[in-house]
């Protein structure tokens, strides 16, 4: 701590302690009358510190290292990719242009699922509706409406949404609970998710991930399959979420 800081925050402790001793001689039921000399000086004082204070803390330099991969020399959703599936997340790129090659793997996946796990699959609202063209006959879409409880959410075999960005430093997926995401539950109790994720809401670093989110809305941030080593170090996967984690990062 430089002098001049020490010097600062003495002098404010300094003004706090006589104020504060000045009150207690007074009493309870004093009232001060006419003016207050020597409370102006300490207030007056300790205004000063903390302006000084301010404007030391502005002159600091901020010469922070915002980003670590440069997205114009760098496949970032290549790099998210990556590192989503060091998370034990299963990737697949989905290549465009158009709906057609998403929607047919949504189907594809949501079809291998129901044939390993029947239940029905849990849309929330706003999802695309070509998202779900194509889907195989035997493939039962529930809607979260009226809200299920957790009971309810808890016999649907998967869910599919949607987010709101991504992470590639990270591998982390993000969701506000916008459209075509749902409310918090709808992405914790069921065992798999299924979540289209597009190369435009890749970014590069947290930085850059959060200048693009509403700081007002909910964020949940996902970096695979829920898991914890909590006991004896060892791995045990869906304790605090799903189990199964499927990512479909969609081109342009």
């Amino acid at each position: 701590m430089s002098a001049s800081a020490k010097d600062q925050i003495l002098a404010r402790i300094r003004a706090a302690n006589q104020t504060a001793g000045r009150a207690a001689a007074d009493g309870p039921g004093a009232h001060a009358a006419g003016p207050q000399p020597d409370r102006d000086a300490d207030a007056a004082c300790a205004a000063r510190a903390d302006r000084d204070t301010d404007a030391a803390y502005a002159a600091l330099p901020r010469r922070y290292l915002r980003a670590h991969h440069d997205a114009a020399a760098q496949d970032i959703a290549a790099l998210f990719a990556e590192r989503a599936a060091d998370y034990r997340a299963v990737v697949e790129r989905v290549p465009g242009p158009g709906p057609a090659p998403l929607a047919a793997a949504i189907a594809r996946v949501l079809a291998e699922r129901a044939a390993a796990a029947p239940g029905p699959v849990l849309v929330p609202d706003g999802l695309p509706d070509e998202w779900l063209a194509g889907l195989p006959a035997q493939i039962t879409l529930a809607r979260d409406v009226p809200p299920l409880p957790a009971a309810g959410l808890d016999q649907v075999a998967a869910v599919l949404t949607g987010c709101a960005a991504a992470v590639a430093e990270t591998g982390t997926i993000i969701l506000d609970h916008g459209p075509a995401q749902g409310r918090r539950a709808l992405t914790l109790v069921p065992d798999f998710h299924l979540v289209v994720v597009r190369e435009e809401q890749v970014a590069a670093d947290l930085a850059d991930a959060f200048a693009r989110l509403d700081p007002a809305r909910p964020h949940t941030l996902i970096s695979g399959p829920s898991a914890t080593s909590d006991i004896e170090l060892i791995r045990v996967e869906g304790v605090h979420g799903p189990r199964n984690l499927h990512i479909l990062l969609a081109g342009p």
